[in-house]
């Protein structure tokens, strides 16, 4: 079975949790830009963590299914309906055959992670089935998807055939995953950091800067990285070039002229610009839903503090998945 793109939207993909083992030959690890938006979408559904989502970037797309199917989205402030009923992030939904989900246009934030239940069924590129647009390979036909693109679904899971016999009379639940999970990134957005390799090469009035300041994110920003107007990072070091290094996502580094980049999901694989800093794994979902315009401000935090809090969000979901079964066999 399938579903039809009827309104792809700007710069609609399939993405999943990424590719990993091929960075040694320059292949971007790419995936959802909020990887954990999308597992908890796919949790939501009756899916595995790691099957294929839409990514969606700032609304206006329509799609129509062929099946019943339960549906899940999370991401950023969007309104989102099937057939005429709001659909709030962070919920699992109902739909039946002919019957079209479609999202406005974002009022906050930029992206948003769509399960279907099934999981978009593209054939897999080197173990994923990610797009990656500058390599043109993976999710479908390696591009943003288009009106009249019909995109495979898998099979119904267990737990998906159920959640459709519960949602029969009331499509969308009053219970579902915690608003800062399914919504991130509506308030003011702050991202935490830990020291990069080259700090030590900034100047001390650039260090200030960069945790008293905010930034403005540039327009010229996608999901390989954000580039930042703000004060400017000046270099102690005389500004020589560097060997280059590994970059991961998270990595913010600056170019000649003092403008910090953070580095997105389908970044480069290594980089000869200083690195200034790390933005912490917990704060990806924040950084996956700024846009140009906005204004960012960085705080630092200490290594051990952002793995304890990495720990918490993966002991919280656990807690979450056996919630949400329980929840799911108790729905009426």
């Amino acid at each position: 079975m399938s579903f039809t793109i009827l309104q792809p939207g700007f710069g609609t993909t399939v993405q999943d949790s990424g590719r990993t083992g091929f960075r040694q030959l320059g292949v971007s690890p790419g995936g959802a830009a909020d990887a954990f938006g999308a597992r908890v979408a796919n949790l939501l559904v009756g899916n595995p963590e790691d099957l294929a989502v839409l990514e969606v970037t700032l609304g206006g797309v329509r799609m129509a299914f062929d099946d019943s199917r339960i549906v899940a989205w999370c991401g950023g402030d969007f309104s989102v309906k099937v057939d005429g009923v709001s659909v709030p992030p962070g919920r699992p939904c109902r739909v039946i055959a002919g019957e079209e989900l479609s999202f406005g246009g974002a009022k906050s934030g930029c992206r948003a992670w769509v399960a279907v239940s099934g999981g978009v069924d593209v054939p897999p590129v080197l173990g994923c089935r990610s797009t990656d647009l500058r390599g043109g390979f993976g999710g479908f036909k390696g591009r943003t998807l288009r009106a009249g693109d019909a995109l495979p679904l898998g099979g119904n899971s267990p737990m998906a055939e159920h959640l459709l016999e519960k949602l029969a009379r009331k499509r969308v639940p009053s219970w579902g995953a915690p608003f800062e999970w399914s919504s991130p990134g509506r308030g003011r957005a702050v991202l935490h950091f830990v020291r990069g390799s080259n700090w030590s090469r900034f100047e001390d009035s650039a260090f200030a800067a960069f945790i008293r300041e905010p930034f403005s994110v540039s327009p010229d920003s996608d999901r390989m990285g954000v580039r930042f107007d703000g004060p400017l990072m000046e270099r102690s070091d005389g500004g020589g070039d560097l060997v280059s290094e590994a970059v991961v996502p998270g990595t913010i580094q600056v170019p000649p002229g003092g403008k910090p980049i953070l580095l997105l999901a389908d970044c480069q694989t290594i980089g000869g610009y200083p690195k200034l800093a790390h933005v912490i794994t917990t704060d990806f979902p924040i950084a996956a839903q700024i846009r140009p315009g906005d204004p960012v401000w960085f705080r630092e935090i200490s290594f051990s503090a952002s793995h304890r809090l990495l720990l918490e969000r993966e002991r919280d979901l656990q807690m979450f998945c056996t919630g949400f079964k329980l929840h799911a066999h108790a729905a009426n």
